[in-house]
């Protein structure tokens, strides 16, 4: 399993991690402002992905966040999504959505044996790009670049930044939404889940 996975092989497990910072616009104050937050994440390995002539291995993902002080509260985040590897093309792909109605499909190009990822993705390109509902369409517009990047530390930490370029309605600007966190492995005891 390990030389199919590749470069993702490394993210195979359960994480977690207490240092996120995510810098966005909050509505409620009317102002840019960091907020911290505890993250728990889990990878999983999906079967052999063949569209016709191509082939991809992959990880189911999922992330979900609580605010400093809020963890017995509901999250503020959740995303779920894939991450593939096309080792013919040496791409790798982030596929996932966030329940507010935002996709992103974004991608690059890594070896095998990278400790880094970055992920790319751009609205209207029609591969590697962002849809949206009409209301954050109106209100939050995606207006550039995603950019995202995954790293694995030699410590065995794994880290993560991300930046979402947003126009809002409600100070006429375009700002960088951005999140980091570090996280280490809880677990490794990962399973095929569609294999009984």
């Amino acid at each position: 399993m390990s030389d199919e996975l590749g470069p993702l092989e490394q993210f195979l497990g359960y994480w977690e991690g207490n240092v996120g910072v995510d810098v966005s616009y909050h509505n409620k104050e009317d102002e840019t402002a960091e907020t911290g937050y505890f993250e728990k994440a889990r990878f999983t390995p999906i079967p052999i992905v063949e569209n016709g002539q191509q082939t991809m291995h992959g990880l189911n993902y999922e992330m979900t966040a609580w605010r400093h002080g809020e963890e017995q509260l509901d999250p503020f985040h959740d995303e779920v999504g894939y991450l593939l590897w096309e080792p013919s093309t040496s791409t790798v792909l982030r596929c996932f959505a966030v329940p507010r109605g935002l996709a992103i499909l974004a991608g690059g190009t890594a070896r095998p044996d990278s400790k880094s990822l970055t992920f790319i993705a751009e609205p209207g390109d029609p591969t590697f790009g962002l849809v949206q509902n009409k209301y954050l369409a109106q209100r939050a517009r995606t207006g550039g670049k995603f950019v995202s990047e995954y790293t694995v530390h030699d410590d065995g930490t794994f880290s993560y930044t991300s930046d979402l370029q947003l126009t809002l309605a409600a100070i006429d600007q375009t700002m960088h939404h951005t999140d980091r966190n570090t996280l280490h492995r809880t677990g490794s005891d990962v399973t095929w889940p569609h294999r009984l």
